[in-house]
């Protein structure tokens, strides 16, 4: 692609918006700029510009009402259209919301899912870690240029991230911090996602800016309740009140979304040849995720599950043989997380 190749797709794209947007949209992306976005994507081959009528476009995030023109990733170009959740919460995370948020995108990830967020502090960064320590796919959105680590003390996460998913951003590669610029990426973390998780957040919380612009996209949003003597989670409680989805396990999440990701992935799987299995190496991931810690009765395993219950039987068998679940009265027992 050369500067004027570019330059015609943006205009074209720019006009092709729904009326209201190609009027009064201001473009993040500065045409005059044309010349470093090309210079930066041939630096090196995992340095993507993806413009709206590309192949990888994500198709999710096209439906929202502003999409960015252009995409900046870095990264595995495909991690980009994987079935995703995001994850965000409160940077001052406590102890029992970290612990929480660990164990619940542990266990999306393990049933298929990628893992969204921002690379803040926080819930996000620890969303962000749990996603690759059980070898999952995570993409990080930046509100920052794509080159600017913010913050500097997660350099050595991002370039985990660049390695096992993608980070993205709608900004010119060396754009520095800048805080309005944070509230607008959310919607692309959201736009990107099947659904949205809020796992701490008070009710100012930034996060729920996140959570507005999913209800806002027709999108799923879950919310982790916490301890009512505390603020940490009265914005999650409000987001409750106000028709998000109270989740306690991750199965919560699943039951809601099965259908959604297994579509997603079937169209991925036949326009891209994605494997999703290649990237993520739990043995029966889907069954897997629907075991909780404690006693879960077959008939909610299958219900949780989708799946057939004699396939649901032949599988837990394996899973018990290779130690992941335990067989005790009632139901089964999951034993590991990774």
């Amino acid at each position: 692609m050369d500067v004027e190749e570019l330059r015609q797709r943006l205009e074209h794209e720019k006009e092709s918006l729904p009326l209201p947007l190609s009027i009064t949209r201001q473009f993040s992306i500065d045409y005059a700029q044309v010349d470093d976005l090309l210079a930066w994507q041939q630096l090196a081959s995992h340095h993507h510009l993806v413009c709206l009528d590309d192949e990888f476009y994500p198709p999710l995030l096209k439906q929202i009402y502003d999409p960015p023109v252009i995409l900046l990733v870095k990264g595995n170009l495909e991690s980009l259209n994987l079935p995703a959740i995001a994850v965000v919460g409160s940077r001052a995370v406590s102890q029992s919301g970290q612990s929480l948020t660990k164990q619940i995108v542990t266990d999306l990830v393990s049933a298929g899912l990628s893992l969204t967020s921002g690379m803040a502090l926080g819930v996000d960064g620890i969303a962000h870690r749990a996603a690759l320590d059980c070898r999952g796919v995570t993409v990080a959105v930046l509100g920052t240029g794509i080159e600017e680590v913010y913050p500097k003390r997660h350099q050595s996460l991002y370039d985990e991230i660049v390695e096992r998913g993608c980070v993205v951003s709608e900004y010119n590669p060396h754009v520095k911090p800048f805080a309005g610029n944070f509230p607008k990426r959310n919607r692309i973390i959201s736009g990107l996602s099947l659904g949205t998780l809020v796992t701490e957040a008070r009710l100012k919380s930034g996060s729920l800016i996140s959570a507005r612009m999913a209800m806002e996209q027709g999108r799923e949003v879950f919310a982790m309740p916490g301890n009512v003597m505390g603020g940490q989670s009265q914005g999650c409680h409000e987001l409750i009140r106000n028709g998000a989805k109270l989740v306690e396990v991750a199965a919560d999440i699943l039951e809601e979304l099965t259908s959604l990701y297994q579509f997603q992935l079937e169209e991925l799987q036949t326009s891209h040849h994605i494997d999703q299995q290649e990237m993520c190496d739990l043995p029966f991931a889907s069954l897997l995720a629907s075991v909780g810690y404690e006693t879960t009765p077959i008939d909610q395993i299958v219900e949780h599950s989708g799946i057939a219950i004699n396939l649901v039987l032949e599988q837990l068998l394996e899973l018990e043989l290779l130690g992941w679940v335990e067989a005790v009265p009632g139901g089964y027992i999951r034993q590991k997380r990774s």
